[in-house]
């Protein structure tokens, strides 16, 4: 019988690849980590504590806060407050950066950007949620790290990842050498590697979009969901239509089985809905290092300008040629949306 490879010993047997860590990256993985079977164990019992609904709180974007949202926020920031190699936390939960100001942590290098909870808003019904993950170096070498530190473009990642609460608990990450996925194996606490070096199909027949903001989609948006709905032998169509509501569920069935998963712009949010630094950029990362293929509609993802922390984009994701097929049909049929204001947002005339 072959032994499970532990996602610890995995992360110590790629720690060659990053000769500059000497360690820290690995044991800031490894927090995550530990952070996220915290946050799961809390999921699995939720049913059967005061944990469940509302926490009478709302964040930074105007949502109300549940009560895992919270909770899961400050599991991850004490993990890594005490790991000692984070030096700025942000969070989708928090308004401002979190400087960790700590003796272990003066000299730390790295920034992660975290959305603790994704699709909370499924809690209270049991339909999978996540935890998406950013880490970048600092690149500042003198005083305390700074906003500047925060505000990187996506390609300047070093890793990035998600945690899915599902039928089974699941962590997938990539450091830039492509995308494996750890199992937690819960009769020995540990996540074993059960998904290594994960791949998105170049095509796939399934689409998922929010169909009821259709009204509110750019011309080429409606163009490419009649064309998903079209049917033709040749292409596969018509396509299955999938939304949870939760981005990483969304993108993890993307991942193994291919599709697009779009949140395109509206004209109530001409600059997309999700946020830029720790939802895009680090899904983004790992669907391209999969081999998928990941845009806003005209430019990709990883390449925007990062002006603010909770920045919104509109984000379209998945298998290469059907992202390709949906870039055709905004080009086509919503030139105009690439227009920019005076700031550099995405305007629609």
């Amino acid at each position: 019988m072959k032994a499970a490879k532990t996602l610890g010993q995995f992360i110590i047997e790629k720690q060659a690849d990053f000769p500059f860590a000497k360690g820290e990256l690995s044991r800031l993985l490894r927090d995550i980590g530990i952070a996220s079977k915290i946050v799961n164990r809390e999921i699995n019992k939720a049913g059967l504590v005061d944990i469940l609904g509302e926490a009478g709180t709302t964040n930074v974007q105007g949502e109300g806060q549940k009560k895992l949202d919270v909770y899961a926020n400050e599991q991850f920031i004490a993990a890594l407050q005490s790991g000692g190699e984070c030096c700025i936390v942000v969070s989708e939960e928090n308004d401002e950066y979190v400087y960790i100001d700590s003796e272990i942590s003066k000299n730390a290098k790295y920034i992660v950007a975290i959305d603790p909870l994704d699709g909370s808003s499924n809690i209270d019904v049991n339909v999978g949620v996540g935890t998406i993950f950013s880490i970048y170096r600092r690149k500042s070498t003198e005083g305390k790290a700074t906003i500047i530190d925060v505000l990187q473009r996506g390609v300047e990642q070093i890793a990035a990842g998600y945690v899915i609460y599902g039928s089974s608990t699941m962590l997938v990450y990539t450091t830039g050498k492509g995308v494996n996925g750890f199992t937690l194996d819960p009769s020995i606490g540990e996540f074993c590697l059960s998904h290594p070096d994960m791949s998105v199909p170049k095509d796939g027949n399934i689409y998922s979009i929010n169909e009821g903001y259709y009204a509110h989609f750019p011309d080429g948006i409606k163009k490419y969901i009649k064309y998903c709905q079209v049917e033709d032998d040749a292409t596969r169509r018509p396509y299955t239509s999938r939304y949870t509501g939760s981005m990483v569920a969304d993108i993890h069935r993307t991942l193994i089985k291919g599709g697009i998963f779009m949140y395109p712009i509206t004209a109530q949010a001409p600059n997309g809905k999700l946020r830029l630094v720790y939802e895009c950029n680090p899904i983004a990362f790992i669907v391209e290092q999969a081999g998928g293929k990941a845009t806003n509609g005209y430019e990709r993802i990883m390449e925007l300008e990062v002006k603010e922390l909770h920045q919104r984009s509109a984000i379209i994701i998945g298998s290469e040629n059907m992202v390709k097929k949906a870039e055709e049909m905004l080009a086509c049929f919503s030139p105009q949306i690439t227009k920019r204001n005076f700031e550099g947002e995405l305007v629609i005339q």
